[in-house]
């Protein structure tokens, strides 16, 4: 039950962020064929990461997520991907580290081969929900094969 709240809570609360022309703005519906059409042609040019978006607004971004390899850590408290995020596991399973601090290999400074240090770890899989406030490092440290998530943003961009 808990698992059911917090998924209707995530897709409800860009709805309370839309402006009244995104509001008065027809609904959004891609087909799961296109999703995964999407999503495969994606993989082919970013294997690691693929993506296909679903609706990305001024103040809210939802998109599906497939993981064949870990990721490197982040925290979205600035610029374009700025805001609170839930990922609802679809498929496949991983490690996921949040909070603690993201450290940097020696002599780096950029996002590639970020980790965290501390944090929480935990195993997610099918029907799993992760809700990662604005600001708070995450990782996908480990991939089990690989892991498809439904990602919602909100609270991206409130200056636009």
């Amino acid at each position: 039950m808990f698992k059911l709240s917090v998924i209707l809570l995530a897709f409800s609360a860009p709805a309370l962020l839309f402006s009244a022309d995104e509001a008065s703005a027809p609904a959004t519906y891609k087909s799961a064929a296109d999703l995964m059409a999407t999503l495969m042609q994606s993989a082919q040019k970013t294997p690691a990461q693929a993506t296909a978006p679903i609706s990305n607004q001024s103040h809210y971004r939802v998109n599906i997520v497939r993981r064949d390899r870990p990721g490197f850590a982040l925290a979205h408290d600035t610029g374009p991907a700025k805001g609170s995020e839930v990922h609802y596991i679809i498929d496949g399973a991983a490690t996921v580290v949040t909070g603690g601090t993201i450290v940097h290999a020696a002599g780096e400074t950029g996002f590639r081969n970020a980790t965290i240090e501390g944090g929480e770890t935990r195993h997610v899989s099918k029907g799993d929900v992760i809700v990662v406030p604005a600001g708070t490092p995450h990782w996908y440290k480990a991939v089990e094969g690989s892991v498809t998530y439904l990602e919602v943003r909100f609270d991206v961009d409130l200056s636009k």
